[in-house]
């Protein structure tokens, strides 16, 4: 009989204990967010990535009524930003910016990261994405991506690129358009976008991948030809550069994507707030016009699409590294 009422009073000691868990879930939910938000962004201050984080920023801060503050914390081919954002508490008050290499690229490539990309974070939404360019330089002979072929075919191995470093999409871009063309480029690495375009401005290589956003520029000056965008269309900014399926690869489709991941205990309730408001600011004509100017595409998605987007992405990519016997060291 004893034991009876024990049993009891256990069950409903443990039932009471979990409505109190609830309820101070939902209450801190409710409550969310009563101070400043941190947004983590894992490149210096004035770059394409931080132009992103920043713009949803403004827009975010005023739909929750709380100041977010950009803490750019760049290193480690990204990593650093991750770790962090992985060892955050799970409260709604850390953000973090994360570009497709973070979480699709660096893991196939560095062993020694702290993070998981599937398991250390719940994805939120993606942001914005940015197209690739096959790039050649003036003295290059070749105009087209079929030219760009015929040439390498001739002599293969003489023809150069340059990435914005070794293991980034730059090089990867430039690693699968060879994976499906049979081409055999050089691969030159620099530590960024901009001394690999310049390299490229000084005919020092003969060919770069990087972004529209990179290369836009410097294509619209005559300065470098653009042979072949990685986008399904055109771009505005460069009407007269066809797609890589109009050049003959519809394979390589190539898109630099940012979203934005919350450490992966996060509430939903909080995740889902943080979707529908990013989704609304993307839907801004303002916003998508700075966008548009800088050779980007808003790319809101819900949380379960940015997951697929991520497993799709990393097991592509995780293919290209095999394939190409890519070492990081």
């Amino acid at each position: 009989m004893f034991l009876t009422k024990l049993l009891r009073l256990g069950v409903a000691s443990v039932a009471t204990g979990g409505l109190l868990i609830c309820m101070n879930v939902a209450s801190f939910a409710d409550t969310w967010p009563s101070r400043s938000i941190k947004l983590l962004v894992p490149f210096p201050a004035g770059g394409a990535a931080d132009t992103i984080a920043r713009i949803y920023a403004d827009k975010l801060s005023e739909a929750l009524k709380q100041p977010i503050v950009i803490e750019n914390r760049p290193g480690g081919g990204t990593a650093i930003a991750a770790d962090a954002a992985a060892k955050a508490d799970p409260d709604g008050y850390t953000l973090s910016l994360a570009p497709a290499g973070q979480l699709t690229v660096l893991p196939h490539l560095n062993k020694a990261i702290t993070y998981d990309p599937f398991k250390s974070f719940a994805p939120v939404s993606l942001l914005a994405s940015v197209p690739y360019i096959v790039a050649a330089s003036p003295s290059t002979p070749t105009s087209s991506i079929k030219e760009l072929i015929a040439v390498d075919k001739k002599e293969p191995g003489k023809l150069t690129y340059s990435s914005c470093g070794l293991g980034t999409l730059c090089h990867l871009s430039g690693e699968l358009f060879k994976n499906l063309t049979g081409t055999d480029f050089l691969h030159v690495p620099f530590k960024g976008s901009a001394p690999a375009i310049n390299a490229l401005l000084g005919d020092q290589v003969n060919l770069a991948f990087d972004t529209l956003t990179v290369l836009a520029p410097q294509i619209k000056d005559g300065k470098v030809k653009g042979l072949a965008i990685t986008s399904r269309e055109r771009s505005p900014l460069l009407p007269n550069v066809p797609t890589a399926a109009e050049a003959g690869l519809p394979d390589f489709i190539v898109d630099s994507w940012f979203g934005l991941v919350v450490p992966a205990a996060t509430p939903k309730d909080i995740v889902q707030r943080l979707n529908t408001e990013l989704v609304r600011i993307g839907n801004l004509p303002d916003v998508r016009e700075r966008f548009s100017a800088q050779g980007l595409n808003v790319t809101t998605s819900t949380p379960d699409a940015f997951t697929q987007t991520i497993h799709a992405d990393y097991a592509r990519w995780g293919k290209v590294v095999q394939a190409s016997g890519i070492k990081f060291d």
